[in-house]
């Protein structure tokens, strides 16, 4: 994928990512979770790398913040479920692998990390592991999902160079 197709490619996704966190998403407790952002991650992951997937996932967390659709739990669950996605689809370059990273760096990691945000700066109350529930179930619906586009895209030989 040469730069203009990799940014288009990057710009597409960002716009489907941002447009579609207003109309799909719901809430587990403190959480708004959008399944659509977690195929997006397995999405840029595979075909972007880690860097380009947690790039995406950053400026469509930026996105939904500005436009009021979004919190700041976007950042650490978004981004670092695309970048662990995409460094284990780079290591082992099996597609399942990138909805695996995303489930772990989202639904665990990025959950976690979403407790101090939530709890110092949203001001919001309740146990470290209250994000990992609603975050796993986001990011396991939206990991199957990305998982079967790839494997569509793949299929018709579309992005693959």
């Amino acid at each position: 994928m040469n730069k203009i197709h990799r940014m288009a490619f990057m710009a597409l996704i960002i716009a489907i990512g941002t447009f579609a966190s207003q109309y799909v998403w719901f809430s587990v407790g403190a959480a708004k979770v959008t399944p659509v952002q977690h195929a997006i991650n397995v999405i840029s992951a595979v075909f972007l790398g880690p860097w380009g997937a947690l790039e995406v996932a950053f400026i469509i967390g930026l996105l939904r913040n500005i436009l009021g659709v979004g919190s700041l739990l976007a950042f650490p669950g978004g981004m670092v479920g695309a970048f662990i996605a995409g460094y284990l689809y780079r290591f082992t370059r099996k597609f399942y692998f990138a909805s695996i990273g995303e489930v772990i760096g989202t639904g665990i990691i990025g959950a976690l990390l979403s407790y101090p945000i939530a709890k110092y700066i949203l001001g919001s109350s309740g146990a470290a592991f209250m994000f990992v529930i609603p975050f796993s179930l986001s990011s396991t619906i939206g990991s199957v999902i990305g998982y079967v586009v790839v494997l569509v895209l793949v299929k018709y030989k579309k992005f693959i160079s």
